[in-house]
Parts: C-alpha cells; structure tokens; sequence
C-alpha cells in the first residue's frame, strides 16, 4: 500500500495534513522530523514526504532542519509553510523576516500553469498564516505562485519533483486545498487510493492483539465516543483481558453517570466497573479555580483511582486511553505549543503504577473515530454522542466547582441540549451546550429586582475539532432555550450565546 510520509516540525495543523491525505485515501504516517533519516525513507519505501508547517523561524539558531539527502533523493517532497521555507533555505535560497514578510488569514493567490494547480484556477482564495517568506531562489528553483505581497507563494526545482507552497492547502479556508494535495498525491508522487477505515480497523485489531497478548488491561471509560470506540476495539483485540473502569466523579452531565453504565453494562457485562467517586473530586477541587490546575487536578486523581481498581482487579499492566489526536495536539505533545492540558494526555501525572498506556485513537480526528465505531458495529447512539471533556463539567463552570453551581450548570445544559436535539441530526451543531460563567446580572423576577446568575450557550461545527466555526442555530430554538433556562431556574437572569470561532477560542471555555 502506498504511504505518505508527513514529517512533522510542530505545526498545529501537522495532524491534519496526514488526515487530509487520507481522505484521498492514501495512507499517511506521521513522524517527528528528528526521527526521519535517509535510510529510514528508503526501508518504508514512502512514496512521498510531506515536510509541514512549524512555530519556528528558519533563521533562528537551532531551528528545526531536515537531512539535505531527503531533497536528493528520487522522493517527491511537498513543504508547507515552514516546510517551503526549510526547502528554499536549505537549497541555499534566502527566507526574509522582516515586518512586511507576513500574512495571515485568507489571501488572494495567483498560480501560473503548473502539475501541482491543475484544475486550480489562476486566482483563487488560500489561508496564510506566516511570519518569514521566501524572498529569493537559489538556481533550479522558480516561483509558480504569488500573492500581493508574497512572491514566493509556491515553488518547485525545476525537475518536478520538489515542491512548497507558503500558504496552507489543508485547511478548509484554502479553496482548491484539497485539490493541491491531490494533484501531489496522485500526480507527482503516482500514488494510488488504496487506503480506507476497515483497513485501519483490521491492522489496529492485529497490532494490539500481538503487542498487549497475555496482558491484562484496565481502560479508562467516561461513555464517550472515544473511549466506547476504544472499548470496542479492545474487546475485539484481547477479549476477556479488558476491564473497564468508569469513574464517576461527579462532574457529569444529567442523568449521565446511570446512562453511561446502562448501555456498557449491556455490551460489558461484568467487564464493566462503575466507581462512586464524587465526593473525592468535589473534595480535590475545593477552593481551586485555574483552569490548568483543574485539569491536573482531575488527571491525577483519575489515575490514582484507576491504579486503585487494578489493584483490586488483580493489577492490569495496561492502562488504555480514548485519547485522540485533538487532545495531544492541545496538550502540547511532540512539537506543539501547549494549548490546555487534557486530563488523558498532559494531564497524567509523572509516575503512575501502570508499565504500558494504550492509545489505538491516538492519531486519529473525531470524524475518524466515528468511522471507526461504524466499522466495528457500534449503534449510532453511542457514535453521535455528544463530545464530552474528561474534565466534565469542571471546565465549564468557571471558577471554583460547588455542587450548587453544578447543579444549575446541569438544568441548564439539559434544557438547551433538548431544545436543539428537537433540529434533525444533519440539521444540528457537532457540539453543544451550556458554561456556568460565575458572572451575575440584574434581572426582573415577578415584578421584583433579582440578582441572579449567567449562563452562556456554546454551539460550534467542525469537520476535526482542530478548527470551529460558531453555529448559526435557528433563532427560535435559541429564544425557547434562554426562555426556558431563565424561567426554570430561580438562580439564572440572563443567558448569553457565545459567537466565538476556534480560532481564537477554544471549543470548551477553559
């Protein structure tokens, strides 16, 4: 099967490039550029690198660099970003930081006829987001797009088999992305589309099933989609081997905790462990109100109470996770910058009992982990639920957490989620719900003044949780939803609907 190589240079959209190579069902495989040698690009027989986009500047000392070699080789090789400048420079053009060397945002581009924009048309909108440009090119290279104020807005040797583009062709806000990374895919590098989930599917079964054989493995299940999915793959890769352990530490949403361990219940039997941990969590969030020492907080008790319940399992040696690719990338792992800790991933604690930690998901995006679930038959119950942080609902009342300001977080959450589940599916945001924000505001409740609380609505969709846009809901499901929130609740006067796309935000407000 053809493979791409994505080399990664701490990009926040490294991640993305793989998954958009494989929606042209091409498989992508995603290493650190440190890792990647000459010798390891001809002993995995890649078809193509794809050097991404980075947070450094090429003229920093220290600056992350590649092998000269891989732009030797007969290896189609296609730089985004930083990927283009690190091509330019280290065939010994010139990249510019200057203060007019920037673009950000939507651009106009203007491509000249080239492999690499067939089908592109000459001017079309692409997404920039860069500090340093490429200002000059060293013999063997031409410039094959610009914009207004980037000349050197794509590039290629004049062989055809190295290319950069300066702006973005992964992200949705780059028109003709798409069709970029397939001309590469397909045209320059020959791949063919071979790749798709039920192979990823077989071969994560096969790899578990051999690497965890004879161990036993506790999974952290919150009744989410990922950690179901995970679940299920497991079951499927080391059978009677996996526990799972759902800790219900209080912070979930209504009804949830008795929903979460009705359904696995069905699936798990007594492979299923429900621990009552509510008052420990309420008790280690006492009087803390940073978000990040929240997240910690709730990542390390988590892990206590898991290495607890092995024990009493009989010690599993496997801790498994519903990690996926949004958490790592937010959590600041390999390259990236830290966004926010999540409590499965930069959360943890530096010493745990456990000897492994499994991810199968750990690569992959939301809509991925769907496909997933569709492949492995789980019910569309379980696949569409509502994405749901392993913080809870700690990361929605901002402030100190009391049982109080959850108590009203929960009816709140509950009123607006069933006002918009009464949309049809196709019709409904990719997540949604309800922030405690500790702000209070003046009101009128039966002709008197009141002093009450406000609560803020949060509505986005999104193809990866990477990127999201703020929904634009029916007005007339978000006035039921403010009308019955502020009526229903005596502690609430006023409700608020956040506009904010991420980025600048993020998805959860902290």
């Amino acid at each position: 099967m053809d493979t791409i190589l994505v080399m990664d240079f701490g990009g926040q959209y490294s991640r993305l490039v793989a998954r958009r190579v494989r929606e042209h069902h091409v498989y992508a495989v995603i290493e650190p550029y440190q890792k990647v040698t000459p010798e390891v690009v001809r002993r995995e027989r890649y078809k193509g690198i794809i050097f991404t986009g980075g947070p450094s500047s090429v003229n920093e000392e220290g600056a992350p660099s590649c092998d000269p070699e891989l732009l030797e080789m007969d290896i189609p090789v296609l730089g985004i970003c930083y990927g283009c400048q690190l091509i330019a420079k280290t065939k010994g053009g010139e990249v510019a930081s200057d203060s007019d060397a920037g673009e950000y945002g939507k651009t106009e581009l203007y491509t000249d006829s080239d492999l690499l924009f067939e089908g592109v048309p000459k001017s079309s909108v692409c997404w920039m987001s860069h500090h340093d440009r490429v200002s000059a090119l060293s013999n063997g290279y031409i410039a094959i797009a610009h914009t207004d104020r980037c000349p050197c807005a794509a590039i290629r040797d004049k062989e055809g088999k190295i290319y950069g583009v300066q702006f973005h062709p992964e992200v949705s806000h780059t028109e003709y992305g798409m069709k970029v990374l397939a001309n590469f895919l397909f045209e320059v590098c020959g791949c063919k589309a071979e790749w798709e989930m039920k192979g990823f599917v077989e071969r994560s079964v096969e790899r578990f099933r051999n690497e965890l054989e004879g161990k036993r493995v506790l999974l952290a299940l919150s009744g989410g989609v990922d950690s179901a999915v995970t679940a299920a793959l497991l079951q499927r890769s080391v059978g009677s081997n996996l526990s799972c352990v759902f800790v219900d530490h209080g912070l979930l949403r209504k009804g949830e905790g008795d929903l979460v361990e009705r359904t696995f219940r069905e699936r798990l039997g007594d492979g299923l462990v429900r621990v009552d941990a509510r008052e420990r969590f309420l008790n280690a969030l006492k009087g803390v109100t940073e978000p990040e020492k929240k997240r910690k907080i709730i990542g390390e008790l988590f892990i206590r109470i898991f290495e607890e319940e092995a024990k009493r399992l009989g010690t599993p040696e496997v801790l498994a996770q519903g990690t996926i690719y949004p958490d790592v990338i937010e959590s600041g792992q390999g390259n990236a910058a830290v966004i926010k800790s999540h409590h499965n991933v930069g959360g943890l604690p530096e010493n745990i009992q456990f000897s492994e930690i499994a991810e199968p998901l750990r690569d992959l995006f939301k809509d991925e982990v769907r496909e997933v679930g569709k492949e492995l038959g789980l019910p569309d119950e379980l696949i569409y639920r509502q994405p749901f942080p392993g913080p809870g609902l700690s990361v929605r009342v901002l402030g100190e957490v009391t049982e109080e300001k959850l108590h009203i977080l929960r009816e709140a959450d509950a009123i607006f989620r069933e006002e918009v589940d009464r949309l049809e599916r196709k019709e409904r945001p990719d997540q949604y719900f309800a922030v405690y924000t500790g702000a209070q505001s003046v009101g009128v409740k039966g002709d008197e003044r009141s002093y009450g609380y406000c609560i803020a609505l949060r509505a986005v969709s999104t193809e990866d949780f990477m990127t999201a846009q703020w929904t634009r809901l029916p007005l007339d499901v978000l006035e039921r939803a403010g009308a019955r929130i502020a009526n229903e609740l005596p502690e609430v006067t006023r409700v608020v609907y956040d506009i904010t796309s991420k980025p600048p935000a993020t998805v959860e407000w902290e």
